[in-house]
């Protein structure tokens, strides 16, 4: 299996290392982990309400 070329960090730009791919570095791949935890970032779905008819 081959690696896919050479592609820009998803966070900064800078150079991917083969360690933290598809980040540059930890510190980009924890940044990115802080914006899933903030719901920064969110998989587009449908609303989903819990019992009592509120937003989940």
């Amino acid at each position: 299996m081959s690696l896919p070329p050479d592609r820009p960090c998803v966070r900064c730009g800078r150079p991917q290392t083969p360690a933290f791919r598809p980040f540059c570095s930890a510190g980009c791949k924890d940044r990115d982990l802080l914006d899933w935890l903030d719901e920064r970032h969110v998989v587009p779905g449908e609303v989903v309400l819990d019992n009592d008819g509120g937003d989940a």
